[in-house]
């Protein structure tokens, strides 16, 4: 079993950054891809990012790439997101979650509570 914590949200201005952590408990964590997703007010659920088991294989969602980073450190059974240039769009509520395989879209058995991020002048 894995359980998850995020922190590092909270109120920024557009085209400022956050760095999102989510620490995992649990010796199965780096075994596990990752992912971060997004749910705003009214709208559907949004996968972000994901990375492999060892960080060498990552992949982003189309509105983000190029401005947000996703890393881990095993060691420290930690996956993070770096969130650059943000925008009043990228406001919502991010989790993390365990995903069946990098490829997937959709979080797995895991996730975390998540932690809000409001983009606002």
């Amino acid at each position: 079993q894995v359980q998850l914590v995020e922190s590092g949200g909270g109120l920024v201005q557009p085209g400022g950054s956050l760095r999102l952590s989510c620490a995992a408990s649990g010796s199965s964590f780096r075994t596990y891809a990752m992912g971060w997703f997004r749910q705003a007010p009214g709208k559907e659920r949004e996968f972000v990012a994901a990375i492999n088991s060892s960080g060498g294989t990552t992949s982003y969602a189309r509105s983000v790439k190029g401005r947000f980073t996703i890393s881990r450190d095993n060691g420290e059974n930690t996956v993070f997101l770096q969130m650059n240039s943000l925008k009043p769009d990228d406001t919502a509520v991010y989790f993390c979650a365990t995903l069946p395989w990098v490829g997937s879209s959709d979080p797995g058995n895991y996730r975390g509570q998540g932690t809000q991020v409001t983009v606002s002048s």
